[in-house]
């Protein structure tokens, strides 16, 4: 006996064998079969879905499920239009605290504001608390004179990190704007987080994920660096896990700040890694270990992202996150040691070092299929594109970005290097998977219906479209959000289709996004998520005759 049967559906499998179908049969957490290969069979429950779309659960390749938690608790500044409202947005905050409690907000923008919040009105506007914003892209943050003084910037002893800017105004006082690296100053103050508070926020982040559709995640960056928040921050996801709290799987990529010798036998071809020499791959179903994370360069909003030719506005070529020896043997040994990279590369010139990294790496220990990835990949030259095939690289693009500062980077950029910006179609035609991802909360809006619409659209937010050779069809970018991340983590067994065998991961949608017209696709309500054929989202609202697995 099955189950679960899902019927009456207009089911999108994106499985070549069988494209469509209508029918879907659960046991035992996995697949069993579509459509006549499971009629007649009986079920402890069947869903009738009333003509509704059925899909394979959605994915995101690089998001920061921990981060995106803590920031549903902090004050939203994306809604901030001017510098002033910022200022009375954080003194309403303020008001409610007490004279000592940090004031702590994400996501305002730069751009839309007209320029960062300043260190003086920031004291005004917290009462003298301490008063941390962080800007949208995470490359940077602004904070008052509290957190200065308590860093050792204002008396000159505090130590900046290398690759790390400390803004300072004419008169060279600092302004209250740290860049790169210069926001561990600040992370020194709050880090570790206790584990409680990391499995909360990851406890509330996955309520909205489900309830987007979402199955799988790739916690772009833990444990380690800026973008670490404990040294603990896996067991945060054990937590959750315990808890009955983590209701989706969730592959974790380690910072590569908690690289360190293994003091191995020295006929072993890894030198270096996390204690025990866990590597990717190491877990289970719902939670495991994916590929190393390692930074080599900043944003494109932040100006640091690393290019071969300057900026067109305020000049500049970006900075590398270190030296460019130490982050090349820094991938070599992620690689000799059996990790599957994921280098953070947004400027050409970031991209040619990564490129040439994991070339050196195979020709010291070839590995067949690893898998190396480029995370975001936002500014890809056309010679770069043979050398991304040649090395069977995975490029994880955000085109989501497009429509919320898509206008930003290409004044930045310029029109000459446009049609470099987040590429898809390109990456397709030359044979490469491209997974689906939002990078959130670094973009407003991280739904996976939401950056569909912008892979098929490239429209900005001014309604500019910003390369549309670069556009794909509807049903490539729904294999961007479901196939495509499962082979990007050598899950393509395992979930991302709806298939015999496969795990039973799927949503329920009011409508099927590869045939309303574009502008509608955002607009799909998730009906139900199932997770392994357990209902975790939508549960109530389905017609089912027998009690549906939740």
């Amino acid at each position: 006996m099955l189950d679960l049967l899902v019927r009456n559906v207009r089911a999108l499998t994106v499985s070549d064998e069988r494209p469509r179908a209508h029918t879907v049969g659960v046991l035992h957490g996995r697949i069993v079969g579509v459509d006549e290969q499971v009629d007649g069979l009986p079920a402890r429950t069947v869903v009738d879905g009333d003509g509704a779309v059925l899909t394979p659960g959605f994915a995101d390749a690089h998001n920061h499920m921990v981060w995106y938690g803590l920031s549903l608790a902090e004050i939203d500044l994306s809604v901030c239009r001017t510098l002033d409202e910022l200022y009375d947005t954080v003194a309403a905050r303020a008001a409610e605290l007490p004279a000592d409690a940090w004031v702590i907000g994400s996501k305002y923008d730069d751009f839309v504001l007209g320029g960062h919040p300043g260190r003086s009105a920031l004291d005004r506007a917290g009462g003298g608390r301490p008063v941390w914003l962080k800007h949208r892209s995470a490359h940077m943050c602004t904070v008052s004179s509290a957190i200065l003084a308590q860093a050792g910037v204002l008396d000159g002893s505090a130590r900046v990190p290398e690759g790390g800017v400390v803004a300072r105004d004419e008169h060279g006082a600092p302004t209250g704007l740290l860049a790169e690296q210069a926001q561990q100053l600040v992370d020194a103050l709050v880090k570790p987080y206790p584990v409680e508070e990391l499995a909360a926020a990851i406890e509330r982040a996955a309520k909205v994920y489900v309830s987007e559709g979402l199955t799988a995640v790739t916690e772009a960056g833990i444990g380690g660096g800026w973008i670490g928040h404990s040294p603990a921050e896996a067991s945060a996801y054990h937590l959750a896990r315990e808890r009955r709290a983590l209701p989706l799987r969730v592959e974790l990529m380690p910072a590569s700040e908690v690289l360190h010798p293994l003091g191995g036998n020295p006929a072993d071809t890894g030198s270096v890694g996390v204690d025990l020499g866990l590597r990717s791959g190491f877990g289970d179903e719902f939670l495991r270990l994916g590929p190393m994370k390692i930074f080599t360069d900043g944003a494109l909003s932040s100006r640091t992202a690393a290019l071969t030719e300057p900026f067109c506005s305020h000049g500049g070529l970006g900075v590398l996150q270190d030296d460019p020896k130490v982050l090349r043997d820094t991938i070599v040994a992620a690689h000799r040691s059996g990790w599957r990279v994921a280098a953070h590369a947004i400027g050409d010139r970031a991209i040619d070092l990564t490129l040439d990294a994991f070339e050196e790496a195979q020709r010291v220990l070839p590995r067949p299929d690893v898998r190396h990835r480029i995370e975001h990949a936002a500014m890809v030259r056309p010679d770069q594109l043979p050398r991304l095939v040649a090395l069977g690289v995975v490029p994880v693009p955000q085109a989501r970005f497009l429509y919320e500062i898509g206008d930003t980077m290409a004044e930045a950029l310029g029109q000459a290097r446009v049609p470099w910006l987040y590429r898809q179609k390109s990456f397709v035609d030359a044979g490469l998977r491209v997974p689906g991802s939002s990078d959130r909360p670094c973009v407003g809006v991280g739904a996976p219906l939401a950056g569909l619409r912008s892979m098929v659209e490239r429209t900005t937010s001014a309604g500019v479209v910003l390369s549309p050779d670069e556009r794909v069809d509807a049903e490539e970018a729904l294999r961007s959000y479901t196939a495509h991340p499962a082979w990007a983590s050598h899950q393509e067994h395992e979930r991302g289709r709806l298939a015999a065998g496969l795990r039973a991961d799927m949503v329920l949608l009011d409508d099927d996004p590869t045939t309303v017209p574009s502008a509608g696709i955002s607009e799909i309500g998730v009906l139900a998520t199932f997770v392994g054929g357990r209902c975790v989202h939508g549960a109530d609202s389905l017609r089912a005759d027998g009690p549906v697995p939740a």
